[in-house]
């Protein structure tokens, strides 16, 4: 991924290959450059915490001028680890973006053809997913914690793109962005269970840590199997490789602050002409 910061420390990653694209603008949000304290330092974008409501708006408004975006023009979900994905129409411009309770309901991932309107997602160990279909305009942004992972919700956006818009799946890209890694996603009965109902296997999946003499879940490992699966180009696919958890003072992380942290976000728009 490509890093941006600019003199006042606000700070953004982008995916390589969606950069050289001229008619989206994309980024995936740090916990640099905004106005919060203490746990949720500095630009805690999520209203789903005990952070001041005022903060979270204010730094909301700060991502959006940096981007240069304004803030009414983005679309968010109130995500609930599930598979649900929407297409987005005009009429959803700016839900979720100054309010919790306008976001769109038990949803995590939405897709649209419309341009000037932000899909954003927003996570602290889950993995933010982007789409973009170059050849049909079409974007699409989703969550996927471990729930959604193993509910293959990355599948159901791309069947999404393909059924309402006519996608091809040779021309869809996808950038699978920072989140808890391999290295420090330990996982239960109850994870590992349901990665062998879904995927049949644990191998690869699962893999057992000397260090912690635990079980982890490789989140990147599947959900990139799962776009291969259905048919998305290895070469289509772009993973961040940054791990949440270790890099816990440029993303905020959930396992690292023991639950009580911000979230950081991931957003993708198709410019307008």
């Amino acid at each position: 991924m490509m890093f941006n910061k600019d003199s006042s420390g606000f700070s953004y990653f982008q995916f390589e290959n969606f950069h050289k694209f001229q008619n989206i603008n994309h980024f995936v949000t740090t916990r640099d450059g905004g106005v919060s304290n203490g746990a949720y330092q500095s630009l805690n974008l999520g209203y789903g915490t005990e952070d001041l409501s005022l903060s979270v708006l204010e730094n909301r408004h700060i991502l959006a001028q940096k981007m240069g975006i304004p803030l009414d023009n983005f679309v968010m979900c109130n995500q609930v680890h599930g598979k649900t994905v929407k297409v987005v129409t005009k009429e959803d411009k700016s839900k979720g973006a100054f309010f919790k309770d306008s976001a769109l309901l038990a949803t995590d991932g939405m897709i649209t053809n419309i341009p000037d309107i932000c899909l954003f997602v927003m996570g602290a160990d889950c993995v933010p997913l982007l789409f973009f279909d170059p050849v049909q305009k079409v974007i699409g942004a989703t969550h996927a914690g471990w729930r959604g992972t193993v509910q293959k919700i990355g599948i159901e956006t791309v069947q999404l793109m393909v059924n309402t818009y006519n996608c091809s799946l040779d021309n869809i890209m996808v950038g699978i962005g920072p989140s808890i890694g391999n290295c420090c996603y330990n996982v239960g009965g109850e994870v590992i269970d349901e990665v062998l109902r879904t995927f049949g296997t644990t191998d690869h999946f699962i893999n057992f840590n000397n260090e912690t003499a635990e079980a982890h879940f490789d989140l990147w490992y599947a959900n990139k199997y799962q776009l291969k699966e259905i048919g998305i180009k290895d070469e289509n696919i772009e993973i961040s490789g940054l791990c949440t958890k270790c890099n816990s003072h440029t993303f905020f992380s959930s396992r690292a602050g023991n639950g009580v942290t911000g979230r950081f976000g991931a957003g993708i728009m198709l410019n307008g002409d």
